[in-house]
């Protein structure tokens, strides 16, 4: 098998391995996230976000959670573009570049254009960041403020402040909530006119869904991305109609790390008590730079035989060399590492081997092929008649005998 083609993991989801420049997997250097698993769930811009994780060394598990309406056949968004058209609004707060150059070009694709674009020179546009600031000046219009902090927090404030009562609010919607701005406005006596550009819809093929939602919960990925809020519902929501919703929450909690590109995303799963991740920037680069401090960040580096091993999602970096472990190999190196430096019985080792059986001789054959897949046989010891152990260097011995139990 090529490791720079599509392989079957994880239940039969397409993963692709990062491309290697030479004949095997140890003659490429180790990325931060090599040896690490990454769910994507994104609809949008998920080739963009796979290829920033495979440069790093990732497989990348790609399963979208939704599709996009298209703008052209969305007729919710044409409806309120046309009561837009019949009843000038007095604000139009654009949320999303990409949202408001969809909804002018749909408009264009309908006749409205023109239309559109002269309704909007006759109101107070407000745009969230520089980005959509830009598509407004690209329509041919100009926005009369845009805060510094492309929060839409501020630009509720700035509303507020001036004052809602009576005035007609038009807001460009992108799929994902704007928890309490809606409702705000309407406390505060605006009429608010939803524009619901991309609008989320269930996938139409849930399988690679499913797939993925079954190596989340038997822990064959590291991290589950997320860069919309539907995205985040949706999966819980598939989870909850497969009765699987408590193990999937189980194993977001405590063992597959929830990346969230920012707060908003992160809402639907810290509904439900899911600890997230977020970079600080929201952006699709640091949530792969916090990926790739955080993961690794997880792995304890066990010093065995003189050499320094590290224990990765599905393979082992031994003295920074990245070796590719198989399924059977990887249970027993976790077994083992379990506790570091103490003999574990081949009939615990057998238990740990996925569908081995009762024969103990499936551990040898087993154990044979890790030692040659690690590349230092020395790695793992044999003791005669009771198993085998972690050759963990004697100077680690007490650092790592008080947790060697756990």
């Amino acid at each position: 098998m090529h490791r720079d083609q599509t392989t079957a993991a994880a239940g039969g989801v397409g993963v692709r391995r990062p491309p290697l420049r030479g004949a095997t997997a140890e003659d490429a250097p180790v990325g931060p996230l090599a040896g690490f698993t990454v769910g994507v769930t994104a609809a949008r811009r998920a080739d963009e976000l796979g290829a920033l994780l495979r440069r790093r060394g990732a497989e990348v598990m790609h399963a979208p959670a939704l599709r996009i309406v298209p703008l052209a056949d969305d007729s919710e968004l044409l409806a309120a573009t046309k009561r837009l058209l019949g009843h000038t609004p007095d604000v139009v707060v654009a949320t999303t570049a990409i949202g408001f150059r969809g909804w002018v070009e749909a408009a264009d694709g309908w006749g409205l254009g023109e239309a559109l674009l002269d309704r909007l020179r006759g109101v107070r546009l407000l745009a969230r960041g520089p980005k959509v600031r830009g598509a407004i000046r690209a329509a041919g219009l100009t926005e009369e403020w845009s805060p510094a902090s492309e929060s839409m927090a501020e630009v509720l404030d700035r509303l507020l402040e001036e004052g809602v009562d009576g005035r007609r609010v038009a807001v460009q919607l992108h799929g994902e909530p704007l928890p309490g701005f809606v409702e705000a406005l309407r406390a505060g006596g605006a009429e608010v006119v939803g524009v619901p550009v991309y609008r989320w819809m269930p996938p139409e093929d849930i399988a690679p869904v499913d797939r993925l939602l079954d190596a989340t919960v038997a822990r064959a990925l590291e991290a589950v991305t997320f860069t919309s809020a539907p995205a985040a519902a949706s999966l819980l929501d598939r989870a909850e109609q497969r009765g699987i919703r408590a193990e999937l929450i189980d194993a977001l909690r405590h063992d597959v790390l929830p990346a969230c590109v920012g707060p908003v995303t992160a809402l639907p799963l810290e509904a439900h008590d899911i600890p997230t991740s977020q970079p600080e920037r929201f952006r699709l680069g640091p949530l792969v730079q916090l990926l790739a401090h955080e993961l690794p960040g997880r792995v304890r580096p066990l010093p065995v035989a003189g050499r320094r091993l590290e224990i990765r999602g599905h393979a082992a970096v031994v003295d920074g060399e990245l070796r590719t472990v198989p399924p059977a190999g990887m249970a027993l190196l976790r077994a083992l590492a379990r506790r570091p430096g103490w003999v574990v019985s081949r009939a615990e080792l057998l238990r740990a081997l996925p569908g081995a059986g009762r024969d103990e001789h499936a551990v040898e054959t087993a154990m044979a092929r890790l030692r040659s897949a690690l590349g230092a046989p020395k790695l793992i010891q044999t003791v005669v008649k009771r198993g085998y152990r972690l050759a963990l260097d004697p100077a680690a011995d007490t650092k790592y005998g008080d947790t060697a139990a756990g």
